[in-house]
């Protein structure tokens, strides 16, 4: 069993938000973090490999730096990490960015018995869409605003949360689950964890890894392949 968690590198938009004059965010004008509800996806996943001895993989896409991310990630507890970032993909909207992330975890592979994490939603976007996105990408049966996971063999119940209330819902894996924030309290990185961190396996997987999947084409990923934009972004007063 192996649990596969997908991550972003956000804006630390807790503080002033940087807007160039075109209305765009200047990115690299501000502090990243990683998403908060993402967090507690890798959380879960190392969780269950407390419990069952699992293999935790993270991805992310993103432009380079997102490797220290994926190295922190290591350091909690993660096995290894997969960083897709090609010029080709720059630009993507959450469809787009969806078709690169299910052909990255088709090359990582999913097993019968695996689990794919995503947070509930990015805190830069707050679309909640590239999770779902992802598994009907996959065919992989999907529950999203996870509040509690149980694992159980191949049966996952879990707590699903509503406007007044939650579900309970049973599926089978493989699966995907999309977690809510409130789900856990991400572990800090640990001291062994940080000396062990860059001997893990970090693979890098660009345009050429992935342009033999069906779901990459140029069409499809990228600015170009994205039906949607951002027109402008701005403070609030």
């Amino acid at each position: 069993m192996k649990c596969i968690v997908c991550v972003k590198q956000v804006p630390d938009t807790s503080g002033v938000v940087a807007v160039k004059e075109d209305g765009t965010m200047d990115r690299a004008a501000m502090a990243t973090i990683t998403n908060h509800d993402d967090l507690a996806a890798v959380e879960a996943a190392l969780r269950i490999k407390d419990a069952t001895g699992c293999k935790v993989v993270v991805i992310s896409m993103g432009p380079a730096p997102a490797e220290g991310m994926l190295r922190e990630l290591l350091a909690m507890g993660a096995d290894e990490a997969v960083l897709v970032s090609a010029r080709e993909f720059g630009g993507s909207d959450t469809y787009a960015t969806s078709q690169i992330l299910a052909a990255a975890i088709k090359k990582v592979g999913v097993d019968s018995d695996d689990i794919v994490f995503c947070g509930r939603q990015a805190i830069d976007g707050d679309t909640a869409q590239v999770g779902p996105q992802i598994a009907e990408k996959l065919n992989l049966p999907q529950v999203s605003y996870v509040a509690e996971i149980n694992v159980d063999g191949k049966a996952v119940t879990v707590k699903r949360l509503l406007e007044d209330g939650y579900m309970t819902i049973k599926v089978q894996t493989p699966c995907l689950l999309t977690c809510v924030k409130e789900l856990n309290e991400a572990r800090y990185m640990s001291v062994g964890g940080i000396m062990e961190c860059y001997q893990k396996p970090l693979e890098v997987y660009n345009y050429e890894t992935l342009k033999d999947d069906p779901l990459i084409d140029v069409d499809t990923i990228g600015l170009k392949g994205s039906p949607t934009n951002v027109y402008k972004s701005f403070s609030p007063p």
